[in-house]
């Protein structure tokens, strides 16, 4: 039986959220001498810190109460949180599945958690067998699953069938779900009282120099979130870019239709290649490649001032390629092609 209370750090349930001016005053229409800001400039004044107008426009575009809804500087930001709400240091412990996002890995160590990493099978979909003997782990308090995965590029399938069988927190990183054909877990936030979505504006949306990530999950986890960020978490410049973003939907998909388009292109012209091996089936807007030499392919392509990310210490030979435009992706394939001049 999931109890959210049972899985929060205690210190945290006591916690007594930090009130800012802005929080005990939210007129507009005032003379502010409540928050020790400058009185002079066009950025002097502190943010919202409940990011309210962002979350209102977000929420009509997918389907969310704003209640539902946490803001984070990146995704990153949302990763740490979940380990510093659940997670008690050096006693709890997470999970993830293997090759995946590093973050998980880094923020465990900044945390003081122990991360278990199961290995994905050889399709990179999650091992049940070798995953079931940890759930009863009473311990075991996080569970994160990438999906599409990075850096392999997939979906991962039946997601539920461990969110049935785990009674913690189950933290679904979806930042290339708008790349993909499957459905988001956003709809079964009501279903499941113990999952966290996790999304981004750095991917499909065009801001990763801004830093927005977002997080879905019951008001009560929220409402966690919101007790644990720092107050002023994202700048009114982020902000106002990622609302300036959302209220340009048709951008939006006119240039992840690009992509889409684009790496379908980019996987027929590499496929072509002397030098490649496998491409492995995408749902994201990049590929994992394998190729004769990874490390060697990898230096070839800096040399040609083409940079990929190599990804052949998690797994051998492969070099992982976002899909850029369709010059950078010539480019890309030229630096490759033997009768272009490349490898």
């Amino acid at each position: 039986m999931f109890n959210l209370e049972k899985l929060v750090r205690k210190n945290i349930l006591a916690l007594q959220q930090y009130s800012s001016a802005r929080d005990e005053y939210k007129g507009k229409d005032a003379i502010f001498l409540d928050a020790n800001e400058n009185p002079f400039g066009e950025l002097n004044r502190y943010p919202d810190p409940k990011q309210l107008e962002l979350k209102k426009q977000l929420g009509k575009i997918k389907n969310i109460p704003a209640e539902n809804i946490f803001i984070g500087n990146g995704s990153d930001e949302v990763i740490d949180l979940a380990y510093r709400i659940f997670c008690e240091p050096g006693k709890d412990k997470a999970l993830t599945f293997t090759p995946t996002y590093g973050m998980y890995d880094v923020s465990a160590g900044i945390n003081d958690v122990e991360l278990i990493k199961v290995p994905l099978t050889d399709d990179f979909q999650i091992n049940f067998a070798a995953t079931e003997s940890y759930l009863q782990d009473e311990n075991l308090k996080l569970i994160f699953i990438c999906s599409p995965n990075n850096p392999t590029g997939n979906n991962i399938d039946n997601i539920e069938k461990i969110i049935e069988k785990f009674n913690g927190i189950i933290f679904i990183d979806e930042a290339y779900i708008d790349f993909s054909n499957a459905e988001s877990f956003l709809k079964k936030i009501s279903q499941y009282p113990n999952i966290i979505i996790s999304q981004t504006f750095s991917k499909a949306w065009g801001l990763a120099a801004a830093r927005v990530g977002t997080a879905y999950s019951s008001k009560a986890i929220i409402d966690l979130y919101n007790k644990v960020k720092p107050p002023y978490n994202v700048s009114k410049l982020n902000q106002d870019e990622a609302l300036k973003t959302l209220l340009a939907t048709d951008d939006f998909e006119n240039i992840k239709k690009i992509i889409l388009a684009e790496r379908e292109k980019l996987i027929k012209n590499l496929s072509s290649l002397p030098i490649v091996k496998k491409i492995y089936p995408s749902d994201a807007n990049f590929i994992l490649v394998e190729v004769d030499d990874a490390n060697k392919t990898y230096e070839t392509l800096v040399e040609a001032k083409v940079i990929t990310r190599n990804r052949n210490n998690v797994v051998r030979n492969c070099l992982r390629i976002t899909v850029g435009s369709e010059e950078e992706n010539g480019r890309l394939v030229a630096s490759l092609n033997p009768s272009e001049g490349g490898t």
